[in-house]
């Protein structure tokens, strides 16, 4: 980062100083690093792959060439939304300070809650999603069942080695992450190329043919078409299109990552909302060209609808060369590892800032940085340990017959755009006040950002409806629950004793407060 000037590095803290906060953490990252840990958890081989059965399972071949596209769309609003409030208040856990400055004490820490529990078993899920894909690639071939006790393991495992690796400084983490990024893009390309040399036909026709295969049984493990159905309630196509949907708008997510590290990343008023967006963009671009290519490879539509969630190993194991589906897996598994990598990175800076300002029990260890590594270890073997516990609970209980865990996903998700809208929404208001006096320097103009905010709601309600719907219409009862539980914990609780983020005269009040948690981790 020979570009990065002394002169930068000063305008980088100002910035931090002015919102009341230490350069407590190390800026390290580059604007490709910021851009990268958003990417590596997007991950379209992650979510793209882990997902699919939502999308063949509900529209058929429509779900991806015009479904990809739109639920991309739905869910960009949301980043070019964060990305214009990342470039006037970069700092890290950024939801929550938007949330507390565009609006009041009760919207920040709701924009914390709703973040962080989507962040923490947002964790869980990728992690799970990890330990299904190694057991449908390699689990025949090493002997491994699908036991509470071996999943629960397998993400404990994976995610003690995330944090660790963490924990030891962001320059490393930073290094995976930008490998990651590489890493994706490759193997995105080699997976569209494996598909369309092992192709039977190119009938593009099918990406633009609606079906509707809700309500119909896939395969179970006997062979016997007795298996659960992905979408349990046969409904009209139109709606089996809007199912559908759940695909990328549940891959594209977690580009907030790039503002949790704000205070890590050079330049951070631009490179933040660079990254947020261009993460977007080419996740988007990238993930449009790769499905398209394995719906061109299945040998039937129809067959595919079938398999349910297992169809991705079901095709590459019909139409690719063993030796050469084997290599496909090593290298979208060794992806969804280091895609959980960057999500530990986002939920412990998520962590840390609202203990920063007394929003957590056990505040004042959750905020700690290590002077050696200059990262907030508590709050990464936090993180780490909550989504373990997340996965392991709700993977005991069913709900109505439905696993616990696949309702508390569907829940997540919700929780997490939710937790975007907020600050938004609040945007629209502030913006030109003296909460939003001006724009940061990545600018989009005050009219489009009115108008994105507006998007951004009516995409909100559009992802709630969608998200309830069998089999996870609990999840609409679960998150009503959450809602009134958080009110009546802020109105006897928290009303009284959380103060928020300093405003005003209590920033001037911490001058000496910063120099000495700088002067503590070595920060010159």
């Amino acid at each position: 980062m020979s570009d990065y000037t002394e002169n930068d590095k000063k305008q980088d803290i100002q910035i931090l100083h002015s919102m009341g906060y230490a350069q407590e953490l190390e800026r390290r990252m580059s604007s490709f690093s910021n851009f990268a840990i958003s990417f590596s958890i997007i991950c379209i081989l992650s979510g793209g792959i882990n997902s699919l059965g939502q999308a063949t399972s509900g529209a058929g071949g429509a779900s991806i060439g015009i479904g990809w596209p739109l639920g991309c769309l739905i869910s960009g609003i949301f980043a070019l939304g964060l990305a214009q409030i990342s470039s006037a208040y970069p700092t890290a856990g950024g939801l929550y300070h938007w949330g507390s400055i565009l609006g009041n004490r009760f919207t920040g820490w709701l924009s914390a809650w709703l973040n962080l529990l989507g962040l923490v078993t947002v964790l869980g899920a990728i992690n799970v999603g990890t330990f299904y894909f190694f057991f449908g690639a390699f689990g025949a071939t090493l002997g491994i069942e699908d036991t509470l006790v071996n999943r629960v393991l397998f993400v404990a495992i994976i995610t003690a080695g995330q944090a660790l690796i963490n924990h030891f400084g962001i320059g490393l983490t930073a290094k995976l992450t930008d490998f990651s990024g590489y890493l994706i893009l490759a193997t995105a390309v080699i997976l569209t190329v494996v598909c369309l040399i092992s192709a039977p036909s190119y009938e593009f026709a099918r990406l633009f043919t609606f079906g509707n295969y809700t309500g119909q049984p896939t395969m179970a493990a006997d062979g016997s078409l007795t298996g659960a159905a992905v979408w349990p309630t046969a409904v009209s196509g139109g709606m089996a299109f809007m199912l559908g949907l759940l695909l990328p708008i549940y891959t594209i997510t977690g580009y907030d990552a790039s503002a949790h590290t704000s205070e890590e990343t050079v330049k951070a008023a631009v490179a933040v909302p660079k990254g947020m967006i261009s993460s977007v963009i080419w996740a988007t671009v990238f993930g449009y060209v790769m499905l398209c290519a394995f719906v061109l490879m299945l040998p039937n539509m129809d067959d595919a609808a079938k398999q349910g969630w297992n169809v991705f190993f079901w095709a590459m194991d019909a139409q690719v060369n063993p030796v050469l589906k084997n290599i496909m897996y090593a290298l979208i598994f060794l992806s969804q590892l280091l895609c959980g990598l960057a999500t530990v990175t986002s939920v412990s800076r998520m962590i840390f800032a609202f203990a920063r300002d007394k929003g957590l029990p056990a505040s004042s260890a959750l905020a700690k940085v290590s002077v050696k590594y200059r990262t907030p270890v508590a709050a990464i073997w936090t993180g780490a340990v909550l989504a373990v516990l997340f996965v392991w609970f709700t993977s005991a209980i069913t709900i109505a017959g439905t696993p616990a865990y696949s309702i508390v996903v569907s829940c997540t998700v919700i929780f997490i755009f939710l937790s975007f809208v907020l600050p938004i929404a609040l945007g629209f208001l502030a913006i030109g006040t003296s909460k939003w006096p001006a724009m940061g320097p990545w600018n989009m103009g005050v009219g489009t950002y009115k108008l994105v905010a507006v998007l951004a709601v009516i995409s909100m309600a559009i992802i709630f409806y969608i998200g309830v719907q069998p089999p996870n219409d609990w999840a609409l009862e679960i998150t009503v629950g959450f809602l009134v539980l958080t009110a009546i914990v802020w109105f006897g609780f928290e009303n009284r004793r959380f103060m928020g983020p300093p405003i005003g005269d209590a920033i001037a009040k911490r001058k000496e407060q910063i120099a000495a948690a700088e002067a503590a981790v070595g920060e010159a």
